[in-house]
């Protein structure tokens, strides 16, 4: 039966998931049961074709990338995959609306990895559009189930969530990124010799992006809240931790919170929100 091989599908995501974020795992588990499988399965999506980009430096990734998109429209298309992982996104996409712009301007902001190496103020803004504020978009689709309204009304602070989320990633891998990748995101620095005053001119733009997103995630469903809150709660102390360290500190080491640390803010986060003081 169909049904068999979705609930093997929703399993691989949901594995992937689990084995590539700690802190986006813990996020999922405080969603509501029945949205598990969906975000499980944007993020395997979103996390294969990263994978990709990143990581599979052997291979020739653009022609594995152009078999990706194809797969993924045939799989959406088709409303069915051999790879269980494409085959657990199509599901989400049907089931939630999600619309082709979303994931087109994902896999294209994939496709800019393949080639772009510094990035101007342009690339840089459609970069974290298609890598990170349309993947905000897509699980917005999960959490407001259909309503249509709720979701034009909290699009502009899902966009920012996903954008700081980006933001912080790059700080955070910046020294694989510019010395592995070779690409140097933030437009106008020099990564290499990133000083003080470069570092707080992109930290003061990610605390607007927080700040804007904590508007939105107050809003959201409170089957939806918590689990979010809880990736915010993560990314916003991660965020903090960089925040402390000095510029060049950044590019000798990749900056993290330990899993013991993770399960410690989980908790924190719990009581923050048990006690509405978001």
């Amino acid at each position: 039966m169909k049904q068999l091989f979705d609930s093997v599908s929703a399993k691989c995501s949901e594995l992937v998931t689990k084995e590539y974020s700690t802190s986006f795992s813990l996020g999922i588990k405080f969603l509501d049961k029945k949205m598990h499988a969906p975000i499980y399965g944007i993020y395997g999506f979103v996390r294969l074709a990263d994978e990709i980009v990143d990581s599979f430096h052997d291979y020739d990734k653009k022609t594995l990338l152009d078999k990706f998109r194809e797969e993924t429209i045939s799989a959406i298309d088709d409303r069915i995959s051999l790879n269980p992982i494409l085959n657990s996104f199509q599901k989400a996409v049907h089931d939630y609306n999600i619309e082709w712009e979303l994931i087109d301007c994902f896999l294209k902001s994939m496709e800019m990895d393949l080639e772009t190496v510094e990035y101007d103020q342009v690339n840089y803004e459609n970069y974290i559009l298609g890598s990170a504020e349309v993947v905000g978009l897509m699980c917005l689709h999960v959490f407001v189930k259909g309503d249509d309204a709720l979701y034009l009304k909290l699009k502009p602070f899902a966009m920012s969530l996903g954008s700081a989320f980006q933001k912080v990633n790059f700080l955070r891998d910046a020294k694989v990124d510019y010395e592995v990748l070779g690409r140097i995101y933030f437009p106008g620095v020099n990564i290499g010799s990133l000083d003080a005053q470069s570092k707080k001119d992109i930290e003061l733009d990610i605390e607007k992006d927080f700040k804007h997103a904590l508007l939105g995630i107050k809003q959201l469903p409170t089957d939806s809240r918590m689990g979010v809150y809880l990736a915010y709660f993560y990314y916003k102390n991660l965020f903090n931790k960089i925040k402390s360290l000095p510029a060049q500190r950044i590019l000798t080491e990749r900056i993290r919170i330990p899993n013991a640390q993770k399960f410690g803010l989980m908790f924190q986060c719990m009581i923050r929100h048990q006690l509405n003081i978001l």
